[in-house]
């Protein structure tokens, strides 16, 4: 792998509403220590030397206004670009991917709304596929006993089994990717959404896992948590302040 080749290229989309939040803005856009959740996520991959670029899928209405907000902050003189996401998670992110040089080889995919994921998370994820796997997902254990349920929303659900908890990760992102290797399993997303199969899934790594690849887990970080619901923005506020008070950011 050439020198241009190594550095990665990160995809972060950002066109979902993320209802539980609460209406209002976009939950990208909505604010953590007065600066946007999607500009404190697109910082943490500037931060990485091993991010050249960083293409943000914005709300396809809204990408003007995201441009705008991105050059309103110093982001390390780092290449971002901004492109109109789709309709879904799968869509926007391959839409980021088509805007990434052809000679990009390895590619970054993170959410928008994880915006104090630690620089080392992303360095590890990057070196790990810099070293030859396919994909790549940085994971913390669970603190949680984990039941599985059978679905029955509103009332009691019968518990199915209580799977071995040493034998489970709750994954994060940054995840990383061989380009050639993330190109090929949303094509063939792309297509068997068009023949109508199987539900999308939740996060790219799935999608490697569900046509053959081999996805490995590298450490994450208590601190790389997704800011879904008021609670989660609460403790973000907490993160945020003391890592102000000791000069981390």
């Amino acid at each position: 792998m050439n020198a241009t080749a190594a550095v990665a290229a990160a995809v972060v989309p950002a066109a979902g509403r993320g209802e539980r939040l609460g209406p209002g803005a976009p939950k990208a856009l909505r604010e953590l220590g007065g600066v946007p959740l999607l500009v404190h996520a697109v910082r943490a991959l500037a931060r990485s030397r091993a991010v050249g670029l960083v293409v943000v899928a914005a709300p396809a209405d809204g990408v003007a206004e995201v441009v705008g907000l991105l050059d309103s902050h110093g982001l390390d003189g780092k290449d971002v670009r901004v492109v109109a996401g789709g309709a879904t998670r799968q869509e926007s992110v391959r839409l980021g991917l088509a805007a990434i040089p052809a000679e990009v080889e390895i590619v970054l995919v993170h959410d928008a709304a994880r915006p104090l994921v630690p620089v080392e998370v992303v360095d590890a994820v990057a070196a790990a596929v810099r070293a030859g796997a396919e994909a790549v997902v940085p994971a913390v254990p669970l603190a949680d006993t984990v039941k599985r349920v059978e679905p029955n929303p509103g009332a009691p659900e019968p518990v199915l089994d209580t799977p071995d908890r040493a034998t489970l990760r709750a994954v994060q992102t940054p995840q990383g990717f061989r380009r050639a290797t993330l190109a090929e399993v949303h094509a063939k997303a792309l297509t068997e959404e068009a023949g109508g199969g199987l539900p999308p899934v939740t996060d790219d790594a799935g999608l490697v896992e569900r046509f053959g690849g081999r996805v490995v887990v590298v450490p994450g970080h208590e601190e790389a948590f997704k800011v879904t619901r008021p609670l989660d923005l609460v403790l973000a506020e907490a993160v945020l302040a003391r890592r102000r008070a000791t000069d981390a950011y």
